[in-house]
């Protein structure tokens, strides 16, 4: 078990970082579990999650630079994992877009992760141990069509993966992402249910992904026996794409 490993979640209130939530406290990590605005989501987590699973939660909002410093600051725990899954789409076309909603969608899914990270990084280098895990997405790589912004700040998640990797994989820290594909969660809601059946139809296996199969993929990667997965975008599509 991993009783002494402590999980800082950023994102935990969403559908995702629940799922992972939920895998990694039944295999006996200790969570620090942040969120922005849902914290109904959270104080559910209390009535679901073994007794002692959660260490601290952590309100902030990672688009404000000044949340993102208090946030690392507030953390009182030790910290020897961190899954960014905190984020938001950006539905639209590119050029309606306003200077403000691309600075959020930057802070928010690029300056964010670079700030936490490189506050918590030091004591993982010295410790010469720890994990960094980001939730990406398909766009990232591939791109959408309506989701410029998003497909833009995913890509340089991808990359800040594989660079990170390089740099610190001789001080033992393992860099990684999980990219999902198309997954059953309250972001898809603006979809109609034709248009889902639609992409579905497109998919391999011939569903959508589940938040569990995210969750899954996350436990992976911080098996002891994943050690040698460095710097790798893992993707969760069902073969889409």
């Amino acid at each position: 078990m991993n009783k002494n490993k402590n999980v800082l979640i950023l994102g935990a209130s969403g559908d995702i970082g629940n799922a992972i939530a939920v895998e990694l406290s039944s295999q006996g990590y200790n969570l620090i579990l942040h969120y922005h605005k849902n914290k109904h989501t959270i104080d559910k987590l209390h009535y679901v999650l073994r007794e002692d699973a959660i260490l601290q939660t952590v309100q902030a909002n990672l688009a404000n630079r000044d949340a993102v410093h208090e946030l690392c600051e507030t953390v009182a725990y030790h910290v020897d994992v961190i899954v960014f899954v905190s984020g938001t789409a950006h539905y639209g076309l590119f050029q309606d877009a306003s200077e403000a909603e691309m600075d959020e969608m930057l802070h928010l899914h690029v300056k964010a992760p670079w700030l936490i990270t490189n506050y918590f990084l030091p004591r993982m280098i010295q410790e010469q141990r720890g994990h960094i895990i980001l939730i990406t997405s398909i766009w990232g790589n591939i791109g959408a069509s309506n989701e410029v912004m998003y497909s833009s700040v995913k890509g340089a998640q991808n990359s800040f993966v594989k660079a990170l990797a390089k740099e610190v994989g001789l001080s033992g820290i393992s860099v990684n992402a999980v990219s999902p594909g198309f997954i059953d969660t309250k972001m898809n809601e603006h979809l109609l249910q034709a248009e889902k059946s639609e992409i579905i139809s497109h998919i391999p296996v011939n569903r959508a992904g589940l938040t569990s199969d995210v969750a899954h993929a996350v436990r992976f990667l911080l098996d002891e026996r994943s050690s040698y997965i460095q710097g790798e975008i893992i993707n969760i599509t069902g073969g889409w794409f």
